[in-house]
């Protein structure tokens, strides 16, 4: 398809708000002679096309994010953000406007050359439907159907549509229902969070039907053909002759709500699953939905073909299509074009005009280029033409896109928005001469795509291979290093400095004395989809003061203040309240190991017939392929590397001091290491018998071996050598190893701290042999520093030997010669 140079029309221009109309929600509406601009600021502009000049501007009291015509009730419709919708009667300003100021004039866009022309400013009073949570609205004869963003979920609502004016009233509400979606909307404090793309709402009506007559060009409406609807939106839709409202989502889904089943549901709230239908899932923002007609046909002049446009480029197009059952199906098809996209609009002869922020292009979907057969010759049903080449118009930065007028010659009219804030029609006379380059060889090019898909599958499992091992042997140095500072620092870091937290809210019923409330929660898994140890949590209890008191500030019955009402929201906002911090609790990798050897097969059979198993037990499990080995890449280190072994010696006198008398019954060995896992579910197993050493598994499939030795120590102690307990832990993996030796690490910290407060003297120790160990530590850490810095200059088959060495630095400073006493 050629195209020559447009012809464009520059009308005006207008103010952009920072950042370009792009990062505002512009529009343009046309209705006769007549247009009506908003550039995503507050204000909307009226211009004459005859008198080619601004006549007036409302501003309103926040920013614009969507207007809408009415042509029975002569009413613009606007949604302003975060305040609501408000109606402006044309022709009648006075009763819509505020009537203290008058209007003032536009001095900012006068400064940029355009004639001066009046500002209405909008009264609050105007606002016909006032919700901070509105995000897309669109009218349907005399009803107002709005898409609002709640906690969790997007909400549909139909109400009657109110007339603007003094005597504007909101209209009472008719039904609603909520969609699903796939992606958390909720803020801080269950407060919905901004969208970063605004959701797209139309309404689709069958032949026949009077509820688009009322719309203008650029409303968000049209009719399809009577197989179409009937095979998108079911038999009640086509029985009932009702209105469909398609709303496009921000997370990719393309959903569908009848009307008139939405007006049945005024008593109760509608259920989902009766009244939404999820036609399709784009995986990225809808930002157009649109009909056009693929086919001539003297018949029926509706459009035939539902399309939807992604923001990244993806197209979907959606008609009826006979099968080979000859029954008529509804065919859908994607492809892929150049994005992202901005804008778009629908024309004749089965075009699609979009823009992107380099180019406005125009793709083909009609029969005339590449047929919608009803068979292809491998025997499927009919779909897009294949390959969709785009066309470049020759314009760039369009924000906002509609279609004025149709040329007999096969061109259109095209009212755009540019970036720059240009109000323009562009004349474009479309031919369909020269082919779309590489129709003619797409039988040909078949097979070379097939070889290039398999070689880039095989290109892509090796990258994917190499980058899980890069990224394993970066997380498994994270690790040592952390755990090396650990050792070199006298207090242990914050474990939740660089990560980050989740909040779970949970209601507290009325509890009596002595009652208590259990509440399980989830362990995450982290980016790399394994548990992050350790994990601390973190309990408080919040008291909302607008529960407590909110009713008791409440007017009654035989007294109502309306100065009370309007000013109890701002005495007692949502998120004021009293928080008490009740508990916090760490969990570490001691805690999570299983013990598979020590439980008896009596034990395990009587836990599968028991009523519960441990929450804890069935995620680690879960975590585990058959036979109990690691089902993840963790197995593969434990095969191929040799284990990692790191040591820690404590004198024994300190040992016997912190244990006190309850572990005098057992050796000192077997009361240190039922010491170090008190806080396990396995501590009574262990206690029954007398073990210094266990092998245990981690969350992660990786086993984890603890030696508890009981060691002499010299050079250490002036008076002579030292009794002490040496506690060896060794794993196949690196990560695992830094988590075991964290934990072990952060117990005996908090008990030298606990010691030293009992005001227990060390003995006396030879500050000449801890000068030199220090030293030596120094050294290693300053080789650590250049190691590390060689890694990100270094190709790869140098950045081996370097990584090597790095490891074998890490396990010496893992294993010191020092001695906790």
């Amino acid at each position: 398809m050629a195209s020559p140079a447009p012809r464009v029309d520059y009308l005006a221009a207008f103010r952009c708000p920072l950042g370009g109309p792009a990062a505002g929600k512009p529009h343009v509406l046309c209705r006769g002679a007549e247009l009506f601009v908003s550039t995503g600021r507050e204000l909307v502009y009226v211009y004459d096309q005859e008198g080619r000049l601004l006549t007036a501007a409302y501003r309103l009291p926040g920013q614009v994010w969507h207007l809408e015509l009415s042509r029975p009730r002569r009413t613009l419709y606007v949604l302003c953000a975060r305040k609501g919708i408000y109606g402006l009667a044309l022709g009648q300003a006075s009763r819509s406007v505020s009537q203290g100021d008058g209007a003032d004039r536009d001095s900012e866009d006068s400064a940029n050359g355009e004639p001066p022309c009046t500002v209405i400013p909008v009264d609050p009073e105007a606002c016909i439907l006032p919700n901070t949570t509105l995000c897309a609205f669109t009218v349907v004869d005399n009803m107002l159907v709005t898409l609002a963003q709640g906690p969790a979920r997007w909400k549909v609502q139909l109400f009657e549509c109110p007339r603007p004016g003094n005597d504007a009233r909101p209209g009472g509400q008719v039904g609603e229902v909520e969609l699903s979606t796939s992606s958390p909307l909720a803020g801080t404090l269950g407060e919905p969070a901004a969208p970063r793309s605004l959701p797209v709402l139309c309404c689709v009506s069958p032949p026949g039907s009077s509820a688009l007559h009322s719309h203008v060009r650029g409303s968000g409406g049209f009719t399809l053909e009577q197989a179409l609807f009937g095979l998108l939106f079911g038999v009640d839709a086509s029985l009932l002759e009702s209105p469909v409202i398609v709303c496009g989502l921000p997370d990719g889904q393309l959903c569908c709500v009848v009307l008139k089943t939405l007006v049945t549901s005024r008593l109760s709230p509608g259920d989902p699953k009766a009244l939404v239908k999820i036609l399709h899932h784009l995986e990225e923002p809808v930002v157009f939905i649109g009909a056009l007609k693929t086919q001539s046909s003297a018949e029926d002049t509706h459009p035939d073909c539902l399309v939807a446009l992604g923001h990244h480029g993806r197209i979907l197009a959606i008609r009826a299509s006979w099968a080979e059952v000859g029954n008529l199906v509804s065919d859908l098809r994607e492809c892929r074009l150049p994005g992202p996209v901005l804008c778009a609009a629908c024309g004749a002869g089965g075009r699609v005009y979009y823009s992107t922020p380099s180019e406005l292009c125009v793709v083909d979907l009609a029969a005339g280029g590449a047929p919608w057969k009803p068979e292809q010759p491998d025997g499927g049903p009919g779909g897009l033409p294949s390959p969709l080449c785009p066309t470049s118009l020759g314009i760039c930065s369009v924000v906002t896109l509609s279609v004025l007028s149709e040329m007999p010659e096969g061109g259109a009219r095209l009212l755009a928005l540019s970036a720059g804030g240009r109000l323009m029609i562009c004349s474009l006379a479309l031919t369909s001469d020269a082919p779309c380059p590489g129709r003619a060889t797409v039988a040909n090019s078949g097979q070379k795509i097939k070889e290039l898909l398999c070689d880039i599958g095989t290109v892509s499992e090796r990258v994917s291979s190499l980058k899980k091992a890069v990224d394993q042997r970066n997380k498994t140095l994270t690790c040592l290093n952390e755990a090396m500072n650990v050792l070199t620092s006298s207090q242990a870091p914050d474990p939740d400095v660089a990560g980050s937290a989740t909040t779970y809210t949970i209601p507290v019923d009325q509890l009596g004395p002595g009652d208590r409330r259990e509440v399980t929660l989830p362990l995450g898994p982290g980016e790399d989809g394994a548990l992050d140890l350790p994990v601390t949590v973190s309990c408080a209890l919040h008291y909302s003061l607008r529960e407590v008191v909110g009713e008791a500030l409440a007017p009654s019955e035989s007294f109502k203040d309306s100065c009370l009402d309007e000013g109890l929201p701002a005495v007692l906002p949502e998120q004021d309240g009293i928080c008490l911090p009740l508990s916090e609790h760490t969990v570490d990798l001691l805690q999570c190991l299983r013990f598979p050897g020590l439980a008896a097969p009596h034990t395990q059979a009587a836990s599968l017939l028991g009523p519960a198993c441990d929450p804890v037990d069935t995620f680690l499990g879960a975590l585990l392929g058959p036979h109990g080995e690691p089902a993840g890449p963790a197995s593969l280190w434990a095969k191929f590397l040799p284990p990692s072994v790191a040591t820690i010696k404590v004198s024994a006198e300190l040992l016997r001091a912190a244990l006190g008398p309850s572990h005098s019954a057992t050796s000192l060995c077997c009361a240190t290491l039922q010491w170090l896992l008190a806080e396990n579910t396995a501590l009574e197993a262990v206690r029954t018998r007398p073990l210094s050493s266990i092998q245990g598994v981690a969350p992660d499939g990786t086993e984890v071996h603890l030696t508890i030795r009981e060691v002499t120590v010299t050079q250490v102690c002036a008076a002579g050598p030292l009794q002490a307990v040496e506690i060896q832990v060794e794993s196949s993996s690196l990560a695992t190893l830094c988590k075991a030796h964290h934990a072990v690490i952060g117990r005996l910290q908090r008990m030298v701290v606990q010691q030293a407060a009992q005001s227990c003297s060390p003995p006396d120790i030879r500050v000449q042999y801890l000068r030199q160990i220090h030293a030596n530590h120094e050294a290693l850490l300053q080789e650590v520093q250049t190691l590390r810095d060689r890694l990100c200059t270094e190709d790869e088959a140098s950045s081996c030997t370097t990584a090597e060495r790095l490891l074998q630095v890490y396990r010496q400073l893992r294993s010191p010669s020092l001695l906790l006493v």
